[in-house]
């Protein structure tokens, strides 16, 4: 790699099962659907094809990330390459909407509401209770974590303040160092992501959706400035 480049390839995960009922999905750990399947593998022909190798790879907890990723990897095969899962990158806690059919809950409480729900920057979905099922601290992934880091539900702003630290502290940081990354993980903690690197503000935020399973480039300069982004 040029050194007075760095590039790193994005991906949002293939369309789940419940992308393709049209549910609020968050951390609900939901399959990828057949069509989300096809997805993975196409993105992983797309980078083959722009000739695009790694060193290393992040993404969250959530099987529909490591899968999506998993395929990329097996298609370019470079499936020994080294994977960091983390629930830093995992999806925006959708609370208590999780499980719920968008359509449906448009029809409950407006589609503006819902609308400002999925895309604004700051407000923050109706929390799950303490002690319901569907609360990560059941959930045997999240056991190191204490209960402050586990969300009941989250704003994009809730998501960015988790995202872009390990962005800094450690992606970043092996970036530089030269290693060619790859991150596979969710639309709103891409869009935290993108939020941060184009510095947007949250009107411009609100615009912006990723779809899935369509890889995308950010070149830096030596400075980690954004100097070009875009789709394979």
């Amino acid at each position: 790699m040029n050194k007075e480049i760095y590039k790193v390839v994005f991906v949002r995960h293939g369309e789940s099962k419940w992308n393709q009922l049209n549910l609020f999905t968050g951390w609900a750990d939901v399959d990828l659907s057949e069509k989300g399947i096809q997805e993975a593998n196409n993105c992983g022909n797309i980078i083959k094809k722009n000739g695009f190798d790694f060193d290393l790879c992040y993404t969250s907890y959530l099987k529909r990330a490591i899968r999506t990723l998993n395929s990329i990897l097996s298609v370019i095969d470079s499936e020994w390459i080294p994977v960091i899962k983390t629930w830093r990158l995992n999806e925006r806690h959708y609370g208590a909407l999780q499980g719920l059919n968008k359509k449906e809950t448009s029809l409950k409480y407006g589609e503006k509401q819902v609308e400002i729900w999925r895309r604004s920057y700051s407000v923050i979905p109706p929390k799950l209770e303490e002690n319901d099922p569907r609360s990560p601290k059941h959930d045997k992934k999240y056991l190191n974590l204490s209960n402050e880091e586990l969300p009941l539900s989250e704003s994009l702003e809730d998501t960015e303040k988790r995202v872009i630290p390990f962005w800094n502290n450690e992606i970043k940081q092996k970036i530089q160092e030269g290693k060619r990354v790859l991150i596979v993980a969710h639309g709103n903690s891409l869009r935290s992501l993108i939020k941060f690197l184009n510095n947007l503000n949250s009107e411009e935020i609100f615009k912006i959706n990723i779809p899935t399973g369509k890889p995308f480039v950010y070149e830096f300069d030596k400075n980690f400035n954004v100097i070009n982004k875009y789709f394979l």
